[in-house]
Parts: C-alpha cells; sequence; structure tokens
C-alpha cells in the first residue's frame, strides 16, 4: 500500500509500455494532422479560434497550425515545439519536419513491439541521420560564384517553397519579388527591413514590390503633401499635453479662469516642446503617439511634416530605415541621430492613402504591398511569402542547394539502406527502419496528389539505384520526374534541418518510459 502513497490523490502515472503507447499515439496524431498539408497539392486547415469574434485563419503552415491547437498530450507537443524551431530558424520545412518525426515514431513502434530495446532504436537512429546528412553533403550544388545560376537557384527554390502553399498560381510573380527583396539585403538574414503591407481589394497578381519605405499613415491636414531631401526625426513622446485632460486630473481651482490659466500654462509648455523639436532643424517629425491639433498647428506652420501615431513595428522599423534613432527628449539636438530620405510624398494604394519614404538610407529597405480578396488570403499570403523570404535569406548566407519533390529523401534512404546491410545487430533493424521513414515523405507527397504512391515510389527506387540520378515525384503529370529539369530546388539547409530535429525530437520522446501526471490543484474553501 505504502507505495501507492507517493503520489498525491488524483496525481496519475503511466509506466512503461502504457507511457509509450500514450507518447507514440498522440506524436502520429499530430503528424497525421498536418501530413494532408505537405507538398504542391497539400490542402489547407481552418482553425477557428474560440475567442471572442472567433477569429478564422486559413493556412497550410505547419507551424501556424500546430501553434494554434492546445494540446494535451505531452509527445505532441514535442513536435509542435520542434515544428515552432524549425520556423524560427529556418522558416519553411514546418510541416516536413513533424510528418518525419511522426514517421520514425510509427517505425519505433514496431521495432519496441518486437521487444528491441529503446536504446538501441536510438542508436540506430542516430547512425542514420549521420549517414542520411552525409549522403545529402555529397549531392549538393553550391553555384555561389557564379551569380547567373545563382540567382536561377534563388528563382527555383522560391517557386519551389511558394508551390505548396496559397501563391502557387502566381508563383512566377511572387518568386520574383522574394528574391528581389532578399538580393537587396545583400547577404544580411534580417528580415526587419522588408516590410510586408496588406492591403484588401485587388489580386494577389497586383502585388508588387517597392524600392523604399511605406508607412501606412495618412499625412494630416494643412500639411506639405511632399518633401524633397527629408529630414526626419523619429520619436516617441507624448504631444498630447496641450489641455487637461477631464480624466484623471485632479485640480481644485476656485474659478473657471484659473482652469484656463492652467490651460494656457500646458499650452506655453507644449509650444517650447514643439520649438525645441523644430530646432532640430527637421522637415518631418514622425511620432508613435498622438500629436493634438494644437501641436500639430505649429509644425503645419513652420513647414514640418509631422506624422501620429506610426505603428511600433512601422516606427522601429523607419527608424532603422532612415538610418535614425528613435528619441524621447529633445534638449539637445546635437546628440540625436536624424534620418535622412531624398523624398516623402503621399501615394495611392487601392482605397487607401499611404506615406512613401523614397531614397532612404539603408539602401536594402523595400517594401512588399501584398493586394488580395480578403484578409484571410492576405494573411496566409503574408505567411507563405514569409517562408519563401526566410529559406532564401538563409540560402543567400549559405548557398547550398539540394533537388526537391522527394529527390533529397530517396537519396538519404538509398544510403541509409546501404548502412542498414552493412550493419551487424538489432541496430540495422533501426536503421532500416529510418530509410523507411525516409521515403514515407516522397508517399506522402504522391498520396496527397491523390497519386498512386506504392507504384511510384518503387519506380523511384527503382530509378535511384542509377548513379546520379535526379529523379522525384512529380506531382503536376503524375509520374516520376527530372526534377533537375523541372527547376526543382530547395535549400540544404532547410533539408538538414529538418532531417535533425525531427530524429532528435523522435529520439526524446521514444526515451519516455514513464508520464506522470499532476494532480490538479484544488481550491480551498476558505470557510
Amino acid at each position: 500500500m505504502a507505495i501507492d502513497r507517493i503520489l498525491k490523490d488524483e496525481a496519475s502515472e503511466e509506466k512503461g509500455e502504457r507511457a509509450r503507447m500514450a507518447s507514440f499515439v498522440g506524436a502520429m496524431a499530430i503528424a497525421d494532422l498536418v501530413k494532408t498539408t505537405l507538398g504542391p497539392k497539400g490542402m489547407d486547415k481552418i482553425l477557428q479560434s474560440t475567442g471572442r469574434g472567433q477569429a478564422v485563419t486559413v493556412t497550410n503552415d505547419g507551424a501556424t497550425i500546430l501553434k494554434s491547437l492546445h494540446i494535451d498530450n505531452p509527445a505532441a507537443k514535442v513536435l509542435v515545439d520542434i515544428s515552432k524551431v524549425q520556423d524560427d530558424e529556418v522558416g519553411d520545412g514546418t510541416t516536413s519536419v513533424v510528418v518525419l518525426a511522426g514517421e520514425l515514431l510509427r517505425e519505433a513502434e514496431k521495432l519496441v513491439a518486437v521487444k528491441i530495446h529503446p536504446m538501441t532504436i536510438i542508436s540506430g537512429f542516430r547512425m542514420a541521420a549521420e549517414c542520411a546528412r552525409n549522403a545529402l553533403l555529397h549531392k549538393v550544388v553550391d553555384n555561389r560564384e557564379d551569380a547567373e545560376k545563382f540567382k536561377s537557384d534563388l528563382m527555383n527554390i522560391a517557386r519551389t517553397t511558394l508551390s505548396s502553399k496559397i501563391l502557387s498560381q502566381d508563383k512566377e510573380h511572387f518568386a520574383k519579388l522574394a528574391v528581389d527583396a532578399v538580393m537587396r539585403l545583400k547577404g544580411s538574414t534580417n528580415l526587419e527591413s522588408i516590410q510586408i503591407i496588406k492591403k484588401p481589394g485587388g489580386s494577389l497578381t497586383d502585388s508588387f514590390l517597392d524600392e523604399g519605405f511605406i508607412l501606412d499613415k495618412k499625412i494630416g491636414i494643412g500639411q506639405p503633401k511632399r518633401i524633397e531631401n527629408a529630414k526626419i526625426l523619429v520619436a516617441n513622446t507624448a504631444m498630447d499635453t496641450d489641455k487637461v485632460k477631464i480624466y484623471g486630473a485632479r485640480v481644485r481651482v476656485d474659478s473657471m479662469s484659473k482652469v484656463a490659466e492652467i490651460e494656457g500654462a500646458e499650452k506655453e509648455k507644449m509650444r517650447e516642446k514643439v520649438q525645441k523639436i523644430i530646432g532640430h532643424g527637421i522637415n518631418c517629425f514622425v511620432n508613435r503617439q498622438l500629436i493634438y491639433n494644437f501641436p500639430e498647428e505649429l509644425f503645419a506652420d513652420a513647414g514640418v511634416l509631422a506624422i501620429e501615431h506610426a505603428d511600433f513595428d512601422g516606427i522601429e522599423r523607419l527608424a532603422l530605415v532612415t538610418g535614425g534613432e528613435i528619441a524621447s527628449t529633445f534638449d539637445n539636438p546635437e546628440s540625436v541621430k536624424l534620418g535622412h530620405c531624398n523624398l516623402i510624398e503621399e501615394i495611392m494604394i487601392g482605397e487607401d492613402k499611404l506615406i512613401h519614404f523614397s531614397g532612404v538610407a539603408m539602401g536594402q529597405a523595400c517594401t512588399i504591398v501584398l493586394r488580395g480578396a480578403s484578409h484571410h488570403v492576405l494573411d496566409e499570403a503574408e505567411r507563405s511569402l514569409h517562408d519563401a523570404l526566410c529559406v532564401l535569406s538563409q540560402t543567400i548566407s549559405d548557398s547550398r542547394v539540394v533537388l526537391g519533390g522527394g529527390w533529397p529523401e530517396m537519396v538519404m534512404a538509398k544510403e541509409v539502406d546501404d548502412l542498414a546491410r552493412k550493419t551487424p545487430g538489432k541496430k540495422s533493424l533501426a536503421i532500416e527502419a529510418f530509410s523507411r521513414a525516409l521515403s514515407s515523405i516522397p508517399t506522402i507527397i504522391a498520396d496527397n496528389a491523390g497519386l498512386d504512391s506504392a507504384e511510384l515510389i518503387s519506380q523511384l527506387r527503382a530509378e535511384h539505384q542509377k548513379e546520379g540520378c535526379t529523379s522525384g515525384i512529380d506531382v503536376i503529370s503524375g509520374s516520376v520526374g527530372d526534377m533537375a529539369e523541372r527547376g526543382i530546388s530547395e535549400a540544404f539547409k532547410v533539408k538538414q534541418a529538418v532531417l535533425l530535429s525531427a530524429t532528435e525530437a523522435a529520439e526524446m520522446i521514444l526515451r519516455v518510459d514513464e508520464i506522470i501526471t499532476c494532480a490538479p490543484r484544488r481550491r480551498e474553501d476558505r470557510m
């Protein structure tokens, strides 16, 4: 009896087999959930939140889907985490990593069922992952030296990334947008300076890339609509203190005229502040907070363009792009770094007026304006484009490229299979299982396109026995096709991240032999 009393009432523990079952089942369920979104013919999911307003998201981005789920199963949480990390680290391959981990566990489950110890499986998986990575390393192409080829590689990668997303219909257009935007970054992976503005209306093909920076604001009334050779002060300061606010202020006075005096004093303070700001020799003032009418008048009289309430990310980015810094005190003008640009003007996009800064100090800045039918379409387009931008910026820093379309998985699977034949002992079973898990990715791509996966994969395996084979699954024609001809390429970094993260996650879940669930906290009756 004593042994049962270690844990509190209602805490439960599952040992050995049962714990492993629970973690396998959870992880495989998650993998099956996102499995259908893999590949060019993958489907989307609608996520509806239970919160207020029941926000609806339509997406096939693995990380977005998994982030939005409320999951109870601890093993499933591990998979959600690897998809998040994949998203932060390389930006794409979020679905693949979960599916691969799920398949590894599915294989591991069969091995555990025939009494192979999890540690044996893990060491087999480790060897297999190492072998698979080396197999890919031998096959990578690096065209960094040849600018033309490299650019076409980038275009191919962008097309491949976009072809499994909502933008697949206009992937030429968007691949070009993404490559142009990333080329401007000159090799930095900081995507901050690429701004994405979403404006409903028009169709996706109306999206364009604009050199320079667009701020989603209108120019105030009576302000100059166009400023050349702008000196910009970017600030985060309160410009709304020229009136006594009724709420929050408690002033005892004995007549109304006293209130007027206080207001007058406030106004004077405001005027001084504005004078100080104008004293910086600027002709554009961008503030993150409100600017009341009175200071706005003063700015307009001085011919300074004042922009209020610039959105938060926008202002950080504006400071970064124009080479200024965000100021909040204005006593010593010499220490404030002003931003510069050649021209500020108002432009129209669709129904809205926006402010356009061109010729900014930081040459790599640009803005992508997305147009589309509705907010849902735009959000999904932004996610897709973000994936493409991430992958491209990673590729520019690490220019190794592999073919896509299930080709890398087949290459790895073949090498891993050879390794299994050479390895004595029970490990070989685990290595073989790893190879099966790898070839399940092309299988799923084929299944999602409604093709006969068994037939295609066996053809593909036969093809891959030849040296230097470039075959993969061509979902458009529904057969085995040449990936090099089709120009289907992926970034090596993405593939490597998928492989390693999935192996580690599977390993982590395999190591579990006991799940202890804590008792829920009780509310004490305070009577």
